[in-house]
């Protein structure tokens, strides 16, 4: 009795899942909104291990605990920016959504964005996240000066590249398992106006979208690739190519010249009702891959758009995750290196013979690799594809597609994975050890895990 009356309001017993909506388990959940709370809520864990929890944008299984505690930190808040040195300094549960409505109007940018704004600090340094600049700017990791870490024992300790360098790198792509991030800072990138000059082209087939691709890369500060997933033949790998940089303020359209750092990303059209599974079959989604790329120009044109709009377009559609019917989804995303394009082709024309079912299917390039031992992107190609749950022959085929990306050096990234075998973690992961060794060091008692670090025995 003692235990449970010391710790933080609200407490509430909650089924989980990640964006991907599978493998939902139950967890005692406590969202702390002071330090006392944040520390009652690290002290005494249950017998099954606890992790912390931001906004839930994590694919699978990395921020449950099943029949243990979850930490969710989204009412742990708040923002510092130095508008002179760009240095922004955050609590963990700030998502990239408020960021941004602080940043942009006193001309900062994030240095790294993923596909959603709804991802917070702590997210975004336990999953080390990429972006369309990884080429140019590597991952968010790369970009934070310090943070603070409550670790398994209570210690508040403030780490960084220079103090403590092994823990600061364990815990950049660590997946929350080296403790509970409170806050951190990170250097903001000062930005020319809030709106992105967007160059959109079509490409015929996957060479030409790898070539295409690779030529931007040299210019462009953004750059990603929407691949068609249900093209075959002399087509199959035909993208929508769109490469970007903030636009300068006499490059603005006259009607946003008078307030060229203006942001308000606005309201999402939100996905009332789960779609029966009938809805998503070959021939709906080969219809919107088609009309998809029809929509794009046929030359290479130049427009202006809104940062929502070139970042976040996913973020317009509130609950997206949604479409793909009552059994959720997997996202499935790997890296191989540059030599490596032939398997991608091999598993986009094994996708694409299973009927291509997915909206979402992105190519993009990766620059160098940082210091985390657990950081997903390497100098390569990263291939990400939506599936829906319910085929029977869809685990093996994942199954055979994890080996062929851990055969040529590869690897899954595990901020999306829900179901890989953990056999093959130390092979796509070489610096494994390495990182099991500094974690068990603050947390010899293995008292913060995860769903996900148990699946795959990190933990």
């Amino acid at each position: 009795m003692a235990r449970v009356s010391s710790l933080p309001e609200p407490r509430r017993s909650a089924l989980l899942t990640g964006w991907g909506r599978t493998s939902p388990t139950r967890a005692e959940v406590l969202a702390p909104v002071s330090a006392a709370e944040l520390d009652r809520a690290l002290c005494d864990p249950p017998s099954r291990g606890m992790v912390a929890r931001g906004l839930g944008r994590s694919y699978g299984d990395a921020a449950q605990r099943s029949g243990g505690r979850v930490i969710d930190l989204t009412g742990w808040t708040d923002v510092d920016l130095d508008i002179d040195t760009g240095d922004c300094r955050a609590r963990a549960g700030t998502s990239i959504d408020t960021l941004l409505r602080v940043l942009v109007p006193r001309r900062f940018f994030v240095p790294v964005t993923p596909g959603t704004r709804f991802v917070t600090l702590g997210g975004a340094i336990a999953a080390d996240i990429h972006g369309k600049n990884h080429h140019r700017r590597g991952s968010f990791g790369s970009h934070v000066s310090s943070m603070v870490l409550r670790t398994a024992d209570g210690q508040r300790r403030t780490i960084s590249p220079d103090r403590e360098p092994a823990l600061f790198w364990a815990t950049v792509g660590g997946m929350g398992l080296t403790g509970v991030i409170e806050e951190a800072t990170f250097r903001a990138r000062p930005i020319a106006s809030s709106r992105i000059s967007v160059l959109a082209e079509r490409t015929r087939n996957l060479d030409e979208s790898i070539a295409r691709l690779i030529e931007l890369d040299q210019t462009a500060e953004y750059t990603v690739a929407w691949v068609d997933l249900a093209a075959t033949g002399a087509r199959a790998g035909r993208s929508v190519i769109t490469s970007g940089r903030f636009a300068q303020p006499d490059e603005l359209p006259k009607r946003w010249v008078g307030s060229p750092f203006a942001y308000d990303p606005g309201l999402p059209i939100d996905v009332p009702v789960t779609p029966p599974p009938i809805v998503l079959n070959p021939l709906s989604i080969r219809a919107f891959n088609e009309a998809w790329f029809r929509k794009a120009p046929r030359r290479p044109k130049e427009m202006i758009s809104s940062i929502p709009g070139f970042f976040h377009p996913l973020d317009l559609v509130g609950s997206w995750n949604r479409i793909y019917g009552p059994k959720g989804f997997l996202q499935w995303q790997c890296v191989v290196p540059d030599s490596a394009t032939d398997v991608l082709a091999g598993i986009m024309r094994q996708f694409t013979r299973t009927g291509g079912r997915s909206f979402l299917t992105v190519l993009k390039r990766f620059g160098p690799a940082n210091e985390a031992p657990l950081s997903f992107p390497l100098a390569g190609w990263t291939l990400t594809v939506d599936v829906p749950v319910g085929d029977p022959d869809l685990p093996r085929l994942l199954d055979r597609f994890d080996e062929q990306v851990a055969e040529v050096g590869g690897r899954i990234y595990l901020a999306k994975d829900a179901r890989m075998r953990p056999e093959l973690l130390a092979a796509m992961y070489p610096r494994l050890a390495e990182w099991q060794e500094v974690r068990a060091s603050v947390d010899p008692h293995g008292l913060i895990r995860s769903d996900l670090s148990e699946r795959l025995g990190l933990s």
